[in-house]
């Protein structure tokens, strides 16, 4: 008998339901032994609390094309992990206790940075555990790609389009907020795709003197609109040299709801042009799976079922020079995978009169 589990862990995203799909169907067609699979409800809470239901074929069957996933998620934060839940509940030695429990053979974690970084723990702890690299950021370490990424990209593309008509027709300058804090893979695949004026990410730290020069040329040029992308984690010069702490108290005294509103009052005062902001939010994470993203999805998928079969575990599924690979756990966990602010794309995108605000 081989006894498998699945859980969801973090954010939720696109093609979940599609790569979960990949592993039990490739697992069911090539294990030369009976399977049996439990599905854990909402993430590592439903591995801590024992929350699971025994799952069958069926369960798989049609899911390729639906968003979300079907066992639910939530949050458990690494950082929190040794720290009791409310009603006093270890989660580290219950996780391995229902683990032991159902006498699995391995646990397929599908989750991004946290989620990685708790699967390497469990790792630690003597559990049989592969990761599969899942978030919309793109910011997982090791992977030249995760699931969830290129729908959150046609997302917010899709966004960018829509509003280029509205903007020509009232001659607005537009800031469009992009999912990113720490990272800014989606605003720049994004930003390029959807043809942005300015890009801003947190790994280039810019200037308002720069957006305001890039959206006036523009006017030069004789653009009747502009367009602002701007990452939730976007930050100036000045406050990209402050110390962590107080950058982290400069946020926490924001009075409006994220940076892409003070830059669109800025802009507004300096250029007297009539700026709106557009807020895709968690849009970005919902729908359908892209093509792509059902694609690698079910590469992921597989890859992990044929780790399991052949009794590898410890690892991260990844792609890495356009060939999926497997990567020990222990070397890509709470690691994150940043925008190289020297990269062709960056470059290229300059070239063609990008601004990113740092020049």
């Amino acid at each position: 008998m081989l006894r498998i589990g699945l859980l969801t862990s973090g954010g939720d995203c696109q093609a979940l339901n599609a790569t979960m799909r990949g592993i039990v169907k490739t697992v069911l067609r090539n294990s030369k032994e009976k399977v049996e699979i439990y599905g854990f409800e909402d993430g590592y809470q439903g591995l801590i609390y024992g929350r699971y239901r025994k799952m069958s074929w069926a369960d798989f069957s049609g899911i390729l094309i639906k968003g979300g996933t079907i066992l639910g998620t939530s949050r458990t934060p690494f950082k929190l992990l040794d720290t009791p839940e409310a009603d006093g509940v270890e989660k580290v030695p219950a996780m391995v206790k229902n683990y032991r429990k159902l006498d699995l053979d391995c646990l397929f974690v599908l989750g991004g940075n946290g989620s990685t970084k708790t699967a390497n723990r469990l790792r630690e702890e003597g559990l049989n555990v592969i990761a599969l690299p899942k978030t919309i950021d793109n910011d997982t370490y090791g992977t030249d790609m995760t699931f969830g990424f290129p729908s959150a990209i046609d997302i917010a593309t899709k966004c960018i389009d829509d509003i280029h008509t509205t903007a020509d027709s009232h001659r607005r300058v537009f800031v469009i907020e992009i999912m990113g804090h720490k990272v800014g893979w989606i605003p720049l695949y994004a930003g390029i795709a959807g043809g942005a004026d300015v890009i801003l990410i947190p790994e280039i730290p810019y200037e308002m003197d720069n957006v305001i020069d890039a959206i006036e040329q523009r006017e030069r040029d004789g653009g009747r609109f502009s367009i602002v992308v701007v990452a939730e984690g976007a930050i100036t010069k000045e406050e990209a040299a402050m110390k962590k702490k107080d950058y982290k108290r400069l946020v926490a005294q924001r009075v409006k709801p994220s940076v892409a509103y003070d830059i669109a009052e800025e802009i507004a005062a300096r250029t007297d042009r009539e700026v709106r902001v557009a807020v895709p939010g968690h849009t970005q994470r919902g729908g359908e799976p892209s093509a792509q993203d059902r694609i690698f999805a079910t590469q992921c998928g597989v890859e992990a079922a044929k780790s399991c079969l052949a009794g590898e575990y410890g690892c991260m599924i990844a792609l890495r020079d356009g060939r999926m690979t497997r990567v020990p756990l222990k070397e890509v966990a709470g690691k994150l995978k940043y925008v190289d602010p020297s990269s062709e794309l960056v470059r290229e995108a300059k070239m063609l009169g990008i601004s990113f605000g740092d020049e």
